[in-house]
């Protein structure tokens, strides 16, 4: 039932509309036209999210996908090779998460071309996902009735059902040292970028545990060589799946900072903000077991996972709307190798359809 010209077409259409991160209004302009021609009521919230309806009586299941991309995602080429779709490898390709949103929008045009029987769907597409999850943070939830969800925002094999999510913590930090000529006289100075070093040195970073990593991705400081460096900013990241061991890792990382400011006679500021927290399904929750069925059905392997990424499913999750994220077959995202295969594309759409078509 899945047309598999039209979903390549749908997505290559998408995949050239420049969409990053905080820049969506081009392609949900273009999204709301497409839901509006398959009969969906859709509106735009204050964030910019886009919110769509298919059939109003009963208790709706959630579709989620977000419009926005990473970086450097603009002018985007796409080429087909061997059945693997890429772009020209000067950008990202945008399968990160255009493939879901391709595959959402070819099950709701056969759901309605063939008139076939399916729950009332509520089409949740975000912005700035790629910023902290903000679309779906800023999404009104009172506007949704849906208590039960799916996400289009995964890899791996078809069938992946993703069931847990860590809870991330971002980190800010500003050392302050004492400026001083770096030739005349060095030692009348703090050098805040060699507390910042130090500090860095003696964190764990990296991969932590199966369920904890942490990580520093940007440091900045200093305007000169020939003066020692009165401040320093790191920023960084720690995830978990437990809330006790993300606590403790975010504890460690603070106080390599607070001690190697105290060996230097320097200070230092430290924020730290919750991104999203954990959410944890089980085999015995319904969406789960519908999904693993319907996989089942189509001859799909079914693999239950943890990820440790998260996604709009934390946010839908902690709001009580027991959601999973599956895989749209999206590979090496966030780089300029990313890929999508079309039969992999297609197998998702056929899962989707299956889920809901096994949803009475």
């Amino acid at each position: 039932m899945i047309n598999r010209d039209r979903l390549v077409s749908t997505f290559l259409e998408l995949v050239r509309i420049d969409s990053p991160s905080g820049q969506e209004e081009e392609i949900a302009r273009h999204l709301t036209a497409e839901l509006r021609s398959l009969g969906l009521t859709v509106e735009r919230d204050t964030t910019g999210n886009i919110i769509a309806r298919l059939a109003e009586e009963g208790q709706p299941i959630l579709l989620n996908a977000h419009m926005d991309t990473v970086q450097p995602g603009r002018g985007v080429k796409p080429v087909i090779e061997d059945g693997v779709i890429k772009s020209d490898g000067s950008t990202i390709l945008g399968a990160d998460d255009k493939s879901g949103v391709a595959v959402i929008l070819e099950v709701l045009r056969v759901l309605v071309e063939q008139d076939l029987a399916h729950p009332p769907l509520e089409v949740a597409l975000t912005v700035s996902e790629e910023k902290g999850l903000k679309g779906a943070k800023g999404l009104d939830l009172t506007r949704l009735r849906a208590q039960e969800g799916i996400v289009l925002d995964s890899g791996g094999e078809i069938g992946t059902i993703v069931i847990s999510a860590p809870s991330q913590d971002k980190i800010r930090a500003v050392v302050h040292g004492k400026a001083a000529h770096a030739g005349v006289a060095p030692e009348k100075g703090i050098n805040a970028i060699l507390v910042a070093a130090e500090a860095i040195a003696a964190m764990p970073l990296g991969r932590i545990d199966e369920e904890t990593t942490a990580n520093l991705g940007r440091i900045q400081g200093g305007t000169a060589t020939n003066i020692v460096p009165d401040q320093a900013e790191i920023e960084g990241e720690a995830r978990s799946r437990d809330e006790r061991k993300l606590e403790a890792q975010v504890q460690a990382m603070t106080e390599a900072l607070k001690k190697a400011a105290n060996r230097h006679g320097a200070t230092v500021e430290i924020d730290v903000q919750r991104s999203y927290s954990t959410f944890k399904l089980s085999e015995e929750d319904g969406i789960v077991r519908r999904a693993v069925a319907a996989a089942r059905t189509l001859g799909l392997t079914p693999a239950l996972v943890p990820s440790g990424g998260g996604s709009d499913a934390n946010i839908f999750n902690a709001a009580g709307i027991t959601t999973i994220n599956i895989s749209a077959g999206m590979e090496k995202v966030h780089t300029k190798e990313e890929q999508v295969a079309v039969a992999d594309m297609v197998k998702c759409a056929e899962f989707l359809l299956a889920i809901l078509e096994g949803i009475e």
